[in-house]
């Protein structure tokens, strides 16, 4: 059995899910939640609309399957991804260690960091606590 590693020898790339899904903040709620389902993901990330001077194609925010389930007491068919998102955006780089991905997850109170390139702010894949998780029990290749 090989030695576990201690999280601050563990960096997020290592344990990141590559790519990410995504969505203009004009995406209808339901069509988020049908894109989590198909692709049996936790979260979508939020992109402002290339179109929409203001939002020049950055990330906007982040709808987990938490946020579905709290958008529920009310009209689900009228809400946005963008009117849903959590924000601002919580980001990582690939190089970062886990024990300090842990700690922006604890002070942000969230359970998904979107993973950046250092230099584009490019996305590059998601971290979530479950990879975490298997990073603690030794389940990382």
């Amino acid at each position: 059995m090989a030695p576990r590693l201690a999280l601050s020898q563990i960096t997020v790339g290592k344990a990141m899910h590559p790519g990410v899904l995504t969505c203009p903040p004009d995406t209808p709620l339901r069509t988020v939640a049908r894109m989590m389902a198909a692709y049996r993901v936790h979260c979508i990330v939020v992109f402002g609309d290339p179109e929409d001077r203001d939002a020049d194609g950055r990330l906007w925010g982040i709808v987990s399957d938490l946020d579905l389930v709290a958008a529920l007491g009310s009209d689900v068919d009228e809400r946005t991804a963008g009117g849903t998102a959590a924000t601002p955006v919580v980001t990582t780089t690939p190089d970062e260690k886990l024990d300090r991905a842990a700690q922006l997850m604890r002070e942000y109170s969230t359970a998904h960091l979107v993973v950046v390139d250092s230099e584009g702010q490019r996305p590059l894949g998601v971290l979530s606590t479950l990879d975490i998780a298997k990073a603690l029990a030794g389940e990382l290749a």
